[in-house]
């Protein structure tokens, strides 16, 4: 999902100039390490059927933290690998908030890096249409309507215009790796 949408948005301005075929690549290849920081997040937390206390949400937020803590390298910034910083980018921003109410840091609109930002709606599509111990699996339409009505405050609003001019798309995609 993640690839199509960048190969969306790399049709129109200003992504055009920024999701190269190679950036495009990092992305799909990083995309499955956004939530790697769960590995730190206990069984009964992660796995409970009902909704989390306040203090299980505080802990299950550490997960972010814990998967750019993973990926840290204690050399200078410059000498960080790409994918590196791509895959971080991605962990540390796919709970921010177009709107600045999500976390680990509250980052505002294009504050929250490009792959945080791709990664948040694609996550959240995904989180809504798969089933898990703690809620049934939604209709693509459903999710559809959601991911519209968080236009802007959750997400980035030329990210969703991208993705609903993909639905179709993107429903596929979902349909072929939906796991029963």
């Amino acid at each position: 999902m993640i690839k199509a949408l960048c190969e969306q948005l790399s049709n129109t301005e200003p992504y055009s100039n920024i999701l190269s075929d190679a950036y495009i690549k990092e992305l799909f290849d990083t995309a499955p390490l956004h939530d790697i920081g769960k590995v730190g997040i206990p069984d009964s937390i992660l796995l409970k059927p009902g909704k989390l206390t306040f203090e299980e949400f505080e802990i299950m937020k550490q997960h972010t933290t814990y998967g750019i803590n993973a990926l840290k390298y204690e050399v200078a910034e410059d000498r960080i690998p790409s994918f590196v910083k791509t895959a971080i980018e991605c962990i540390g921003g796919h709970h921010e908030k177009y709107d600045g109410s999500g976390y680990p840091k509250g980052l505002k609109g294009e504050e929250i890096p490009l792959p945080g930002r791709l990664m948040a709606i694609v996550d959240v599509y995904d989180a809504l249409i798969s089933k898990r111990v703690y809620k049934p699996a939604f209709k693509h339409e459903e999710a559809l309507l959601l991911i519209k009505t968080e236009k802007g405050k959750h997400f980035d609003p030329s990210l969703v215009d991208a993705f609903l001019a993909i639905e179709e798309q993107i429903k596929e995609i979902a349909i072929k790796y939906t796991q029963e």
